[in-house]
């Protein structure tokens, strides 16, 4: 392998190492806050238990998502600051408001909530969790804003001279089309994550006898979780088909890839529910297909005309040109790679959909108090998370490679992105000692999310009443968890 394959490898590795995090941290902010108003506004002790216990997973997998984002930004510099130096004028405002007001938000807040059980009103206390909510928000909308931008790049000018493309409407690359769809099915998809984890944890202690004496609240928590996550699923669905119709119009190649259509449909093109390909992924062999749905998810009509892969090719290359010495696409091709850009779709949308109908399988099982079969209970509570982390890491990868050969679609290739000082031997170096590191973590992370799941909820105890003002007591700040 040269540097670009190992950078690409080293990136893909690390990202999607690092949202494996970032849902579930996003979702469990309101997921908490939800719960500890719950309790503020009932005063139902299992409200409070549920929080405080949700809250020490929640701890846990943020501290190891910040560790690796860090890591995530450090890469920019590393083996892709060619990269770095074209979009830098872009990406630093919104990357830099991210990291002062967002990332500020969420932290400030999250220490005064961890801090403040004995020293904030209860509902000034809960409103801090839905201000590190509102952080996290914050904090997507301004990280998508910047990876929107490589889908489809406004708000700039290209400075011939510097080489570099500089900003010129930060308005336009806030509210960039694609940033405005993507950005709902990502919290969405956040929130079916963290319903999904709530509906796992509970079943799994529920099922424990040594909860037994608990089970009425795992029960409840069960059920809520699986609301949450069928009406997030609705959701995903929902903004899932806008984000096909603008993919349709500002990037018909990820769209012609996703579904394996090599020529362009005029008017009722089918949705490919599975195609066969060849080994190259050039060409169809076999396909089972639903006539004219793929026109309706990418234009809004049935007779809509979606463009094919080869056709689309061939207009790139007289739009573009063609490098005859560039390694990251052979002659007269701007695909991306046809198998995966196709079944990570797939993964992406059937897992989902598993989630949710999982979700209202479960709601239909615990109807009107009634309890579930271990059996029943067992799976679903231990698939349906897995099912929606891995779906939005499906999710992840297809919006990445289905771009592919371009790092910002249109204006540079993933090739012309790399650092040209970096050797194989440092590449190789970083990204075995990188996937190492993380390697360590997924096993601490792992090793203490059971740890503390088995351990199940506290016993309740009531935190001291605080009135507005404060307490004329000095007591030190205590770590609550």
């Amino acid at each position: 392998m040269d540097v670009l394959d190992i950078a690409r490898w080293q990136f893909g590795i690390i990202t999607v190492y690092h949202f494996l995090f970032v849902p579930l941290t996003i979702g469990l902010t309101a997921v908490i806050a939800g719960l500890e108003t719950a309790w503020v506004r009932t005063g139902k002790e299992d409200y409070l238990r549920l929080t405080k216990f949700f809250a020490k997973l929640f701890l846990i997998n943020f501290a190891i998502g910040v560790v690796t984002g860090i890591v995530q930004e450090f890469q920019f510099g590393m083996n892709w600051s060619d990269y770095s130096r074209f979009v830098g004028d872009v990406f630093g405002a919104p990357l830099a408001v991210e990291g002062l007001l967002a990332f500020f938000l969420e932290s400030t807040f999250l220490g005064l909530w961890i801090f403040g059980w004995d020293k904030l009103p209860r509902g000034l206390h809960a409103g801090c969790m839905w201000l590190v909510h509102l952080g996290t928000l914050a904090s997507s909308w301004f990280i998508l804003a910047a990876n929107s931008w490589m889908q489809h790049p406004v708000g700039y000018t290209y400075n011939a001279e510097s080489g570099r493309a500089e900003l010129t409407d930060f308005w336009a690359v806030m509210f960039n089309k694609v940033q405005v769809v993507t950005f709902p099915h990502v919290i969405f998809a956040a929130y079916m994550t963290a319903g999904t984890f709530l509906l796992g944890v509970s079943a799994y202690l529920y099922m424990k006898k040594k909860h037994e004496a608990d089970r009425p609240m795992y029960h409840h928590a069960i059920r809520i979780g699986a609301v949450i996550t069928l009406l997030a699923g609705i959701g995903v669905a929902i903004t899932g088909d806008l984000q096909g119709k603008v993919m349709t119009e500002v990037q018909p190649m990820k769209m012609a890839a996703a579904e394996g259509l090599y020529e362009t449909s005029e008017s009722c093109a089918p949705f490919s529910v599975f195609t066969v390909g060849t080994p190259d992924g050039k060409e169809e062999k076999f396909a089972v297909t639903v006539p004219c749905l793929l026109s309706f998810l990418g234009t809004g009509s049935f007779d809509g005309t979606v463009e094919g892969i080869n056709p689309l090719s061939e207009e790139y290359v007289e739009t573009y040109g063609q490098d005859p010495t560039s390694k990251a696409f052979t002659e007269g091709d701007y695909t991306p790679v046809i198998p995966v850009t196709y079944w990570s779709f797939r993964f992406m949308m059937g897992l989902g959909a598993f989630a949710a109908a999982g979700a209202a399988l479960i709601l239909w099982l615990t109807r009107k108090g009634r309890t579930p079969g271990v059996r029943w209970l067992g799976v679903l509570g231990l698939s349906l998370p897995i099912a929606t982390t891995l779906a939005s890491s499906w999710g992840w990868i297809f919006t990445e490679m289905g771009r592919q050969p371009w790092v910002v679609f249109g204006l540079m290739t993933t090739e012309s992105g790399v650092s040209p000082g970096v050797s194989v031997f440092e590449a190789a170096t970083s990204l075995i000692v990188l996937t190492l590191l993380y390697a360590v973590l997924a096993v601490i992370e792992v090793k203490l999310l059971i740890t503390y799941v088995k351990k199940g909820a506290d016993p309740f105890e009531e935190p001291p009443r605080v009135k507005v003002g404060g307490s004329d007591e000095d007591k030190p700040l205590t770590f609550a968890y």
